[in-house]
């Protein structure tokens, strides 16, 4: 029901956990958390890959088409999704791509899956027969595209709310699917931004789901023009300096980056870092000749760190299981780097510039991955305005 929107919308499964989801949907039944962290509604300790937890959430999603929570479309159609976050406002159109396309790299990817996570997300879509969450993509940007979507914002929207944390959302349903086939059909392809999990998952359960009409073969995207997009920063912390003291680690940073003191916590362009250690701003510069021509991979801020400071100089040699460091999401601020430092629980704080979505894209273009926790997105996507049904 549309009116119900900001009731049923839900923040991503992979943005919460287990009691945090339970405290957001405390006293509201019809919160999209249901179905996407169904271990809410059993007892607490409730193992979340125990099959009861995939079976709560299908029990969920037939209550919610049974009492109307959620209103299956007559027609196809698709829909835009605008987001306004204080003064960023990014618009995408709300579709399906097919996984072939994703499996023949239509669909670009610039990250590792993990089998877990992967496992999961498959069963939750054969068991629900329905992908609830889309995946999030770009494509670099197509005025055909832009001048269609602006002339569908002056109509009345389908929801128009903002959440409790005051991002807005408002969508548009799109029942005139041939003007933005033909736009897209111009776009020869488009990349993840954020789902990797949910694409790779897709593109398996279509294997094993026998849909009507062969929707199984189509996963829920939402596509953003690249221009749109905002990256925020992915900082570091490090527990501990490796036994080292603050001087001894600024001159090792010395052999790899011209260091200042007193700097802005936020960095002020690509090749910079913004290193919190002792109560102080240090600012640690890459020099030019540093540049990795050819290789956006290594090219990046975060791999030059890790490796010239965070590998060989504090012991951080796989930064994927290494418990000594820890990644802090740039919605948090320069703020919690300095708290955790000056408070104990880290040794030195890492603020990173973000990465640019022209990075992005050229590391998913060479076929590259990125290294682990390099991008932030900013605003997320909420869950339960739009299911598709495989």
């Amino acid at each position: 029901m549309p009116e119900r929107a900001e009731v049923v919308a839900s923040v991503p499964y992979d943005t919460v956990d287990t009691d945090e989801a339970r405290k957001l949907a405390e006293g509201n039944p019809e919160s999209f958390l249901h179905i996407v962290r169904s271990e809410i509604d059993l007892p607490p300790g409730t193992d979340i890959h125990a099959d009861a937890v995939y079976a709560k959430a299908a029990e969920n999603l037939a209550r919610f088409r049974s009492n109307g929570t959620l209103i299956e479309e007559e027609t196809p159609c698709f829909y835009v999704y605008r987001q306004r976050m204080g003064d960023h406002v990014q618009r995408g159109v709300v579709g399906c791509c097919h996984v072939d396309e994703y499996r023949n790299d239509l669909v670009r990817k610039h990250e590792k899956t993990r089998p877990d996570k992967e496992n999961d997300r498959t069963r939750h879509m054969t068991t629900l027969e329905a992908h609830a969450g889309p995946v999030f993509t770009t494509y670099r940007d197509s005025a055909e595209i832009d001048a269609v979507v602006a002339e569908i914002e002056k109509s009345d929207p389908l929801f128009d709310f903002t959440a409790r944390d005051g991002i807005a959302h408002t969508v548009w349903r799109v029942t005139d699917t041939a003007t933005l086939v033909h736009a897209f059909g111009r776009v020869p392809l488009c990349y993840i931004a954020d789902g990797h999990h949910r694409a790779a998952s897709a593109a398996r359960a279509a294997s094993e789901v026998e849909g009507p009409n062969g929707e199984q073969d189509w996963f829920e995207c939402v596509l953003f023009p690249a221009s749109q997009l905002q990256i925020l920063p992915y900082n570091r912390c490090v527990h501990d300096l490796n036994g080292l003291l603050p001087d001894e680690l600024l001159a090792a940073a010395g052999k790899a980056f011209t260091v200042s003191e007193d700097v802005d916590p936020n960095p002020g362009g690509v090749g910079r870092i913004s290193m919190y250690l002792d109560g102080k701003w240090h600012g640690l510069e890459r020099s030019n000749g540093t540049r990795r021509t050819g290789d956006p991979t290594g090219d990046l801020d975060v791999s030059y760190l890790q490796e010239n400071l965070l590998g060989p100089v504090l012991g951080v040699e796989d930064p994927r299981t290494d418990k000594r460091i820890e990644f802090i999401g740039g919605i948090r601020g320069t703020d919690e780097l300095r708290a955790r430092v000056d408070d104990g629980r880290a040794a030195a704080a890492f603020s990173m510039f973000p990465v640019t979505v022209e990075q992005m894209m050229a590391i998913a273009d060479a076929g590259m991955i990125m290294p682990p926790k390099s991008t932030w997105f900013e605003p997320k996507l909420r869950s339960g305005l739009l299911v598709h049904l495989m």
